[in-house]
């Protein structure tokens, strides 16, 4: 009466004449298996090219309403007006004047204000979510962020800005060096001495760049990137016309620059990336493998490229690890994404 260990009936109990059926079932098990797997691994691409065509034609949409500047945060004192800068089309850094006085108590009550400020609200370090700022891939606006910054606000985050830069940018050095001006004038502003920054695509880039060359670490807490090729990506290579593409391809001088030595850097990168993301090729370059930073790498299955930044599950991830960089311990454990 012993049976056969894949099998729940015993083999004596087994009339004989079922037995070429037995074997047909044994072989053909496996053949089954085999036949379902390419189909289930397609399913998801498929599936995720499909919320990505959707997400594609939602944001199409809405991205009028993203082309103009953002205003400054809320119930915030305005700050005072300076000219456009060359290709972000939100205000330039505020002067060193500016900057000084926003932080002091004293300073801001015998100074005229360009508008009332209230003292419960600056400076509100250690008192609320450090700012988060927004960077956008190529070709987008700010718009693409409208569902996570309302999640964001909806848990506690305050302080959430998405920048523009303009489709005339040509230079991903100079974008970041931009960056850094609203970055200096985020943390003169809100009384915050470091930032957020999350970036989809080719924003991710940017913010990898001002923090790992341009001693943005100085003021950036933590990097989140949404599918943005760290390591270079070579889809469309017809697109690499424009200069921007051609920083993006792993044989550009900027990921060169990005694969140098950074020692000392005090920022915190997490890099989510998806098997799923057709626009970068191989779909590992959206995460980060450098020996001097602080990087981890969050997989989302199912999601594409178009879909990281509306995804509520990566909305999730993103608050989990903007929460967690808060405290001193267990940031790689405390990120969890389904």
């Amino acid at each position: 009466m012993q049976a056969l260990p894949f099998l729940s009936v015993p083999l004596i109990s087994t009339p004989l004449a079922s037995a070429p059926l037995l074997i047909a079932r044994l072989v053909s098990a496996p053949l089954r298996c085999a036949r379902l797997l390419p189909t289930r691994a397609a399913a998801l691409p498929l599936r995720s090219t499909a919320v990505d065509l959707a997400v594609l034609a939602g944001h199409l949409l809405l991205y009028p309403t993203g082309i103009s500047p953002e205003r400054p945060m809320p119930r915030l004192a305005p700050h005072p007006a300076a000219e456009p800068s060359e290709d972000f089309l939100t205000p330039a850094a505020p002067t060193a004047a500016a900057a000084a006085a926003a932080p002091t108590a004293s300073t801001t009550a015998e100074t005229p204000q360009p508008a009332a400020i209230s003292p419960t609200l600056l400076p509100t370090e250690g008192r609320a979510h450090p700012p988060v700022l927004l960077l956008h891939g190529f070709i987008d606006n700010r718009s693409v962020f409208l569902l996570l910054r309302r999640s964001l606000h909806r848990h506690g985050w305050r302080h959430v800005e998405a920048l523009n830069y303009s489709p005339l940018t040509c230079d991903l050095r100079k974008a970041a060096e931009l960056l850094g001006r609203h970055v200096e004038e985020t943390c003169a502003r809100t009384g915050h001495r470091r930032v957020d920054l999350v970036g989809h695509s080719l924003g991710g880039l940017i913010a990898r760049y001002y923090v790992q060359r341009l001693g943005g670490d100085a003021r950036v807490r933590t990097v989140i990137t949404l599918g943005t090729p760290h390591s270079g990506t070579r889809i469309a290579p017809l697109l690499s016309a424009h200069p921007l593409v051609r920083q993006m391809r792993p044989d550009s001088a900027v990921i060169a620059e990005l694969s140098r030595p950074a020692p000392n850097c005090r920022t915190q990168f997490v890099a989510f990336w998806s098997e799923e993301d057709q626009v970068m090729v191989p779909a590992t370059t959206a995460r980060i493998s450098h020996p001097d930073l602080l990087a981890y790498n969050v997989h989302v299955a199912g999601v594409g490229h178009l879909t990281l930044p509306v995804n509520g599950t990566v909305a999730a991830g993103i608050r989990e690890a903007l929460a967690a960089a808060e405290s001193a311990e267990g940031v790689a454990d405390a990120i969890s994404v389904a």
